[in-house]
């Protein structure tokens, strides 16, 4: 295959991530997000109510549970990226200048998780059967995202020669270290067929094995950190390294053995005999058993 066909089969990088409205500037990276926050609420107040629950409520958790995912992303990267912002050269401002993109999703679930809590305390809904109707939710939000990254030009992985190589400008190409016209792995493509993928999965798994307790929810991790280690290792932004590998190979590990550790323990504790009477202990209870129940998704 000739460079020039290699070219034409190449995917382009947007023209543009921004449009003015008049005064204000309309970010395709924000829309993303926006987007995909939208659906993950929709979805798992969709899934709320297919169990006998009160997707009002659902929604109400979601309240609170976005708002904190976004500072926990947002304190994520800032924490493992300051060189970009405290750094030579770099300016401390920048740090809450979301819409520019930077949002680590290790930071956006631990403290969206707190949100959601707090929220389902608040609703008086279980947070163990909350989380299992979010996490499809949750990944096809995450894969709707990293289509941002592909607007803000970012994020792409090392050179390849490839067909669905992805076309950068010439001056990112050079700041990267690579002369103009490579082309790169578009690895926020792949993570976005990868987290489709899991989103069908976990549907498919949870109708299958009737999984319940947190089991779906673990999963969902175990499913994103499986992706994201060997896309992590396609990337070559700047990043931290420990022991000469990307803090976020590591990170995807760890949580990634943490993860599958409780879906097995998950997995026992809803196979007890009383198992059923206790996994939805906060729902009042005329809605208890509908909602316990993952057979509809």
């Amino acid at each position: 295959m000739t460079d020039r066909q290699v070219l034409l089969a190449a995917i382009p990088s947007p023209s543009q991530g921004v449009w003015q409205l008049g005064p204000f500037p309309v970010r395709a990276y924000a829309l993303c997000i926006l987007a995909g926050i939208a659906l993950a609420i929709w979805l798992t107040a969709r899934r709320w109510r297919a169990r006998g629950g009160d997707s009002e409520a659902a929604t109400n958790v979601a309240f609170w549970a976005v708002p904190f995912g976004i500072v926990g992303g947002r304190l994520y990267h800032v924490l493992t990226s300051p060189d970009a912002y405290f750094g030579t050269g770099g300016h401390p401002i920048d740090a809450l200048k979301i819409w520019h993109g930077g949002l680590g999703i290790w930071g956006a679930v631990a403290f969206g998780a707190v949100g959601a809590w707090i929220g389902c305390r608040r609703e008086r809904l279980s947070f163990v059967d909350y989380a299992d109707a979010l996490a499809p939710g949750l990944l096809l939000a995450q894969a709707i995202g990293r289509w941002g990254n592909w607007f803000n030009v970012e994020l792409f992985g090392r050179p390849t020669t490839l067909p669905w190589g992805l076309e950068v400008p010439a001056d990112v190409a050079v700041a990267a270290g690579y002369p103009a016209g490579t082309l790169f792995h578009p690895t926020f493509l792949y993570e976005f067929v990868w987290n489709l993928a899991g989103v069908v999965v976990i549907l498919w798994a949870e109708r299958r094995f009737r999984l319940r307790g947190g089991q779906v929810f673990w999963l969902y991790v175990l499913i994103y950190t499986t992706g994201r280690l060997w896309i992590e290792m396609l990337r070559i932004d700047t990043a931290h390294h420990v022991f000469g590998v990307r803090l976020n190979v590591w990170t995807s590990v760890i949580v990634g053995i943490g993860a599958l550790t409780a879906l097995v323990v998950a997995g026992r504790r809803t196979q007890r005999p009383d198992a059923a009477q206790t996994v939805s202990v906060m729902e009042p209870e005329p809605n208890a058993d509908a909602i316990a129940d993952p057979g509809d998704p």
